[in-house]
C-alpha cells in the first residue's frame, strides 16, 4: 500500500489543545512521529497509549522547529515524509492527492498544498505549479533526494524558506498542488495563555532569523543594510513607549532590537519564551 511509503512528522510544544484535531484527521494506518520539545513523559505515555500508529520522541527541552523536525525526519524509514504542524487538519482525500501528485512528477523534492496559497499563484491553467517556496505548516518530502534537512541554527522562522532555497540551489523541483487541501489555523500551535510572552518571542526570533538568513545568502554587509532600518525603528519605539509608560510595547520592541543585535554579533538564537 502507498500509505506504507509515508511517515508524518509533527513537532509539538505545549500543543495539546490543537493536536488532537490534527491527529484525528490522519488515517490511523499511517505512521506518525511526534517530536515534543520538552521532557513531558506524561504527554508521551498518553499519546502513545491512545494511538497505536504514533511514536513520540521527547527532546528534553525546547529545541525549536528546525532541530525537532530533523530529529523526526532522521527517524523516517519510508520513501516519503510529510512535515505537518499540529494546528493543521487534513481533508479526507489529502493523503491520496499527495500520492497522485508524487506519482505524476518525476524526481520532485518537495510538494505543498495549494489551497491557501492560490491567491499568490496562478492556478488558472494548471492544478500543479512549480514554485520557489512553500509554507512550513505542511511539506511533503521525497526522502531519496535529501541527505540533510533544516538548518538547525534557526530556532523559529525562515526554516522552510531556507530549506526551499537550498533545494533550488541543488536544482531540485518544488511544487504546489491546488487539489491538495490542508486547513491551517496558523499561529495556534501553542496554547494562547501567555500572549505577551509569545509576542516577545515572535519578535525576537523573527529579527534574529531575518538577519541570519540574509547574511547566509547575501553576506554580512548587505544583510546589515537590509536590517538597519529596523534597528532605528526599534530604538525609536523603545524610547517612545518608555516615555509614554507603555511597558508591554517597550518590552516587545526591546526584544526586536535584542534579536537583531544578537544575530549581528553572531550569537546563537538563544531566547526562549516563559510559558510555564
Amino acid at each position: 500500500m502507498e500509505s506504507k511509503e509515508l511517515t508524518i512528522v509533527i513537532v509539538t510544544f505545549k500543543s495539546e489543545s490543537r493536536l488532537l484535531a490534527c491527529i484525528n484527521s490522519i488515517p490511523n494506518y499511517i505512521d506518525v512521529i511526534i517530536v515534543e520539545n520538552s521532557n513531558n513523559l506524561n504527554f508521551k505515555k498518553n499519546i502513545e497509549s491512545k494511538f497505536h500508529n504514533i511514536k513520540c520522541i521527547l527532546t528534553g527541552s525546547n529545541k525549536g522547529y528546525a532541530v525537532a523536525n530533523n530529529i523526526g525526519l532522521n527517524e523516517v524509514k519510508t520513501k516519503y515524509a510529510l512535515v505537518l504542524n499540529p494546528d493543521a487538519i487534513l481533508e479526507k482525500d489529502t493523503i491520496n492527492n499527495f500520492f497522485i501528485t508524487a506519482n505524476k512528477i518525476e524526481n520532485f523534492w518537495l510538494i505543498g498544498p495549494g489551497n491557501d496559497q492560490a491567491i499568490r499563484h496562478n492556478f488558472e491553467k494548471n492544478n500543479i505549479l512549480q514554485v520557489d517556496n512553500l509554507r512550513g505548516f505542511a511539506i511533503f518530502f521525497n526522502m531519496s533526494n535529501f541527505k540533510n534537512f533544516f538548518d538547525e541554527n534557526y530556532f523559529l522562522y525562515f526554516e522552510e524558506i531556507d530549506l526551499c532555497k537550498k533545494v533550488k540551489e541543488n536544482n531540485g523541483k518544488i511544487y504546489l498542488d491546488k487539489n491538495i487541501i490542508i486547513r491551517h489555523e496558523g499561529a495556534s500551535s501553542v496554547d494562547k495563555t501567555k500572549k505577551i510572552e509569545l509576542e516577545k518571542n515572535r519578535n525576537w526570533h523573527w529579527m534574529w532569523s531575518t538577519f541570519y538568513f540574509h547574511k547566509k545568502y547575501k553576506g554580512f554587509l548587505i544583510a546589515l543594510t537590509i536590517i538597519f532600518p529596523k534597528i532605528i525603528s526599534s530604538i525609536f519605539k523603545i524610547i517612545y513607549y518608555g516615555l509614554t509608560s507603555n511597558k508591554i510595547k517597550r518590552d516587545i520592541y526591546f526584544c526586536r532590537l535584542s534579536g537583531i543585535l544578537n544575530s549581528i554579533l553572531g550569537k546563537k538564537s538563544w531566547y526562549r519564551p516563559s510559558l510555564d
